[in-house]
């Protein structure tokens, strides 16, 4: 039987997860460094072409890709959170169904449809729970433009 902090902890991990997704999708990726990750957070997007390092590489790549033109709209639906906590640190896998809609040009656009697991570290701070570590790994993609290799 878990106990009252263990429900607790997971839920606020599980919150965590779905503000990421959030915040990612509503184009307000700054606040990841303060509401997100921790300051020492290693983040790897590589398997799906994206950049690996540190919160501050993040979230740039993140504010040229899906913050900016390139990808006026996307969803990442998460689900399947597994979590388990130890203490004040916790790992979690977590699946995400990903829609993105990429403009090719002023005029033309293209959905495509990413499958993916987040393989997360989290560590209890002061303001809460934070992701400590996040990679993806690749499960399938569709739809993706000619010059996409994922």
């Amino acid at each position: 039987m878990l106990s009252q902090q263990e429900l607790s902890d997971r839920f606020e991990i599980q919150d965590l997860v779905f503000h990421y997704a959030d915040l990612i999708d509503s184009k307000q990726i700054a606040r990841l460094r303060d509401e997100v990750f921790t300051e020492d957070a290693h983040i790897d997007y590589s398997v799906m072409g994206g950049t690996v390092g540190d919160v501050d590489t993040t979230i740039e790549f993140l504010e040229s890709t899906v913050g900016g033109d390139m990808f006026p709209h996307s969803q990442h639906l998460n689900a399947n959170v597994q979590i388990a906590v130890d203490g004040d640190t916790a790992v979690g896998r977590v699946m995400c169904f990903n829609p993105m809609q990429m403009a090719l040009s002023e005029d033309t656009h293209q959905v495509f449809f990413l499958g993916l697991w987040y393989v997360d570290e989290y560590r209890r701070t002061p303001a809460g729970w934070r992701m400590s570590r996040r990679a993806e790994e690749k499960s399938w993609a569709f739809n993706t433009p000619d010059f996409m290799t994922l």
